[in-house]
C-alpha cells in the first residue's frame, strides 16, 4: 500500500561513467569549477514544488539566506513531469525541483539534470544511504534526499485479538494469518492490494534483497528473475491464490472503508499516512496499533522505503548555491523541526540519518491504542530500508507497463513470474532501443 501510503563516484570520472552506463545525450552541465571555485555574490534560484509547507520554509530561508534568493512556484498537477522536461528543453528550467527518486534517475539518464557530485559530497553522511542512492544513479549525484516514507505495518488490534492472530513478523506469517481469518470469516481479509497499484510487489522485492536493476561495471544488470525477486513475487501469488487481499482501490475515494469497518485488518504503510488514517478512520480510532514490517529473514531484517528528492536541473547556473539550500531544507534542524510537524501539512519524513528527534510528534496518539511503542516502529523502519535497491533508467516507464500486468495478475489472468518474465524482456528491449548498454542480471 505504499503508494497509497521514489556509491559516490567523484570528478569527470562520474560524468564518464554516468554517461557510458545511461548513455545520456548530456550528463548534465559540468559544475566542477563552480565545486571548486563558489559561487560569488548575490543570486536568484526558481524551485519548483508541490509540498504543503516548503513555501514557508522558503521564506524562513530567504529572510536567513540574503545572498541566495529562492523564487518558490506551486507547481502541483498531474503534467509536472512533462512541464519539467520541456522547461529543460527550451532552455527555461528552474534551478531545483521536487522529484521521487524513479522520476531523478529518468531525468538523469535523458540528460535533463546536472551533475552535482563534487559539490554535494560533503552533505552526504546527513543523510541514509539508501536516500543517498534515491539522487545517485550509476554513481553520479544530481540532487539532495528531500525525504523518505519507511515501511511498517498498521493492524486492527482488537480484530487480531477476535481471530486468535498475531502481528505477523514474516510474509509466511501473514500468509498463515490470512488463511486462519478466512476459515472464521470469509469477508475478512488480511491485506489489499488494488489492481491498479503494483507498489506492494516494489516493497516485497526491495525487502527480499532483490535488484531488479544494478549498475555493473559499464552496463546495467537487469534482473527481475533473480531468486530474491521470485521469492517476493511467491508471496503475491499467496495471496491472489488463496483469495487473502481485498481489491479497494486507492483512487475511490471509500477506501478507508474496508479498513475502517474492518473488511480488511492489516495493512503496510508509512509516516505520511498516519494523519490520513486519524481523519478517516472514524469508527476504527483507537482500535489499530504499528507493528513492523513482516520480514523475509528474521536474521537481517530488512524493509522499504519511496524517496522524494530535490533535484538540481540541467541548465543551473549556480549548482553549489542549489545544493546548500536543498540540504538545509532537508536536513537543518530548523528546517525539519517545522516540516515534520503535522500542523505544516507537509506529510515529511526525513531522509536524515538521525530521525529521532522528529517521531513522536507526527504520530496521531488518537488513532492507536497506545499498546505498542509506536515510536521504535517507526525509528526501527527507518533504519532497515535496504541499501541495495536503484532506480534504473527506465524506471518510471517500466513501473507503468507493471501496472498494465498488475490487473491481469490481480485478476488471476497472469502469474506473478510470468509478469516478472514479461518485464526482464521488456526492460532489456526498452534500454536496448534507448541505446543504454544493459544484460540480463544473473
Amino acid at each position: 500500500m505504499s503508494t497509497f501510503r521514489t556509491r559516490s563516484v567523484t570528478g569527470a570520472a562520474s560524468a564518464l561513467s554516468l554517461s557510458l552506463v545511461l548513455a545520456a545525450c548530456s550528463g548534465g552541465s559540468d559544475s566542477d569549477s563552480a565545486a571548486e571555485t563558489g559561487t560569488q555574490g548575490k543570486v536568484s534560484l526558481e524551485f519548483w514544488s508541490w509540498t504543503e509547507g516548503i513555501e514557508a520554509q522558503t521564506k524562513v530561508w530567504n529572510k536567513e539566506h540574503p545572498e541566495t534568493q529562492i523564487k518558490f512556484v506551486n507547481a502541483a498537477g498531474d503534467t509536472v513531469y512533462q512541464k519539467l522536461r520541456a522547461a529543460v528543453t527550451s532552455g527555461d528550467a528552474p534551478c531545483l525541483s521536487k522529484m521521487d527518486g524513479m522520476n531523478l534517475a529518468n531525468f538523469a539518464a535523458d540528460g535533463l539534470l546536472t551533475d552535482i557530485t563534487k559539490i554535494a559530497a560533503k552533505y552526504k553522511s546527513s543523510y541514509t544511504t539508501p536516500a543517498w542512492n534515491s539522487v545517485s544513479p550509476g554513481g553520479a549525484t544530481y540532487g539532495i534526499p528531500t525525504g523518505s516514507s519507511p515501511l511498517f505495518t498498521a493492524y486492527r488490534a482488537d480484530l487480531f485479538q477476535k481471530y486468535g492472530i498475531s502481528a505477523p513478523r514474516t510474509w509466511d506469517d501473514l500468509i498463515a494469518a490470512g488463511k486462519a481469518v478466512q476459515k472464521k470469516d470469509k469477508n475478512v481479509k488480511i491485506f489489499n492490494m488494488a489492481g491498479e497499484d503494483p507498489s506492494t510487489l516494489v516493497d516485497l522485492s526491495w525487502q527480499a534483497n532483490a535488484q531488479w536493476y544494478k549498475v555493473d561495471g559499464d552496463h546495467w544488470a537487469i534482473d527481475f528473475t533473480s531468486p530474491e525477486a521470485l521469492k517476493a513475487g511467491d508471496i503475491v501469488q499467496e495471496l491472489v491464490d488463496n483469495n487473502l487481499a481485498s481489491n479497494a482501490s486507492y483512487a475511490d475515494p471509500g477506501v478507508f472503508k474496508t479498513w475502517d469497518l474492518g473488511k480488511t485488518i492489516l495493512m503496510t504503510t508509512s509516516t505520511w499516512q498516519l494523519p490520513i488514517y486519524d481523519t478517516n478512520f472514524p469508527k476504527s480510532k483507537g482500535k489499530w496499533q504499528l507493528a513492523d514490517a513482516p520480514l523475509f529473514d528474521t536474521a537481517h531484517p530488512q524493509t522499504s522505503s519511496n524517496f522524494d528528492v530535490t533535484a538540481v536541473l540541467k541548465g543551473c547556473k549556480y549548482p553549489d548555491r542549489a545544493a546548500q539550500f536543498a540540504a538545509w531544507l532537508s536536513s537543518s534542524k530548523e528546517s525539519l523541526t517545522t516540516l515534520t510537524d503535522p500542523a505544516s501539512k507537509s506529510g515529511l519524513f526525513p531522509a536524515v540519518d538521525d530521525v529521532s528527534p522528529y517521531v513522536d510528534k507526527i504520530i496521531p496518539t488518537d488513532m492507536f491504542n497506545g499498546k505498542s511503542d509506536s515510536a521504535n516502529v517507526i525509528t526501527t523502519a527507518a533504519s532497515r530500508v535496504g541499501g541495495q535497491w536503484q532506480y534504473g533508467p527506465d524506471y518510471a516507464a517500466m513501473y507503468s507497463e507493471m501496472q498494465k500486468q498488475w490487473g491481469k495478475v490481480m485478476k488471476k489472468q497472469l502469474t506473478v513470474k510470468a509478469m516478472l518474465t514479461h518485464l526482464q524482456d521488456w526492460v532489456l528491449a526498452d534500454l536496448k532501443n534507448k541505446g543504454v548498454k544493459a544484460v540480463a542480471g544473473s
